[in-house]
């Protein structure tokens, strides 16, 4: 199929197609996940996936683990790097967006079987130690949603735009919402794979925004809890320059958020985010 015609595509027969190929490579492994997929979307990461996927915990609270990695359309070495270093990859033919490329990723780890679904990112700028703690309250029943914060926890950013970014976005969905939030776009998240099914997720990029607002808007319970961002090592950001970044992301938090204040039908209240329990205040950072 050429690339015109698969431009043409509709999202629906991108992941149709990308999810039969992943079963058809991977058989067995693909339909009998562990209790939790690490879901990580890549695009054009060679030189970093392979060393990402090998950092990754076999355990989760004491929980087997399966890396799940889609490739959004990269045109390097990142599929077969991913392979060589035993994760699972959707090779999808065409560029989408990180936000795509997760949603697919959840289907794959909810058809799989997966009880949980972690996420990262594949640049390498999140702590895979750290995911223990954020999967920790989904386990024992506490939260429904996990999110990791920069701004409980560290950040190793200096870009004065980056972190203004962070606390306009986090204040917005909060007046939005009517829910605390600190940090809106953190790539380290724990949830229960269910809730990924339940939640209507659209966006090609920036999905995190979406996800959260989403999982908000349908009641369920959502903690925040410390974690740390470092700087990425390798390569560079596919994020783009900080205004067109920034004007797309207020798209989206606005638009997910009328979207589901139409939504017809009854919405349970949303619960507070919090720290998880046992989380001591003097241990939170600003």
């Amino acid at each position: 199929m050429g690339a015109v015609e698969r431009s043409q595509w509709t999202a629906d027969e991108v992941d149709d197609t990308a999810a039969k190929a992943f079963l058809a490579e991977y058989g067995d492994r693909a339909e009998h996940l562990p209790p939790v997929a690490i879901v990580i979307a890549a695009y054009n990461e060679q030189g970093v996936i392979g060393s990402v996927v090998d950092a990754l915990p076999a355990t989760i609270c004491g929980l087997s683990t399966a890396a799940v990695v889609v490739s959004d359309g990269s045109r390097d070495g990142t599929v077969t790097e991913g392979r060589e270093h035993h994760a699972l990859v959707a090779d999808v033919p065409v560029n989408r967006g990180q936000g795509a490329a997760l949603r697919l990723g959840y289907r794959l780890a909810r058809e799989g079987g997966a009880q949980y679904i972690v996420t990262t990112d594949a640049d390498g700028q999140y702590n895979p130690a750290e995911m223990e703690r954020v999967l920790a309250p989904v386990v024992a029943g506490d939260a429904d949603f996990v999110t990791g914060s920069r701004k409980l926890g560290s950040q190793e950013t200096r870009d004065p735009v980056r972190r203004l970014g962070t606390w306009v976005f986090a204040t917005t969905i909060t007046v939005l919402t009517g829910t605390h939030i600190t940090d809106s776009s953190f790539g380290l998240r724990a949830m229960r794979a269910g809730v990924t099914g339940e939640v209507r997720l659209e966006q090609p990029q920036y999905q995190s925004a979406e996800l959260l607002i989403a999982v908000l808007a349908r009641g369920f319970r959502v903690i925040e809890v410390p974690a740390t961002i470092h700087k990425r090592q390798v390569g560079h950001s596919k994020k783009g320059h900080n205004a067109i970044y920034g004007l797309h992301y207020a798209g989206v938090v606005t638009g997910t958020w009328w979207r589901e204040r139409r939504r017809r039908g009854p919405v349970a209240p949303a619960a507070p985010a919090q720290p998880a329990p046992n989380q001591h205040a003097g241990e939170q950072r600003g």
